[in-house]
């Protein structure tokens, strides 16, 4: 069984796996799950008009200096929550085994 697992390693190793825009297995996988599954909801597009109501008036530089790392900060939360998730699911399956 090593030799086989050491030729499997080395293929891995010569023909690493296209993640596209992603850097790991768990990347890929939240990258197509935010592809199937966009986080527009009611609540956030209300939650933005809101934002948007409170920047009314402000130059539209000024807005997308608020509104870029806002957006920036959702994505990153979305990504960590998502990825925390599965890491969860993982250690409750080696739990109940």
């Amino acid at each position: 069984m090593n030799p086989y697992i050491a030729k499997l390693k080395q293929h891995i190793a010569d023909n690493p796996p296209n993640l596209g825009e992603a850097d790991s297995v768990l990347g890929l996988l939240y990258e197509c799950f935010n592809e199937n599954n966009p986080y527009d909801n009611e609540q956030i597009k209300a939650d933005f008009e809101e934002l948007y109501k409170q920047m009314n008036g402000m130059p539209l530089r000024e807005m997308d200096k608020i509104i870029y790392p806002v957006c920036k900060l959702c994505r990153d939360h979305k990504r960590s929550g998502f990825m925390e998730g599965i890491k969860v699911g993982m250690r409750l399956r080696d739990e109940l085994k």
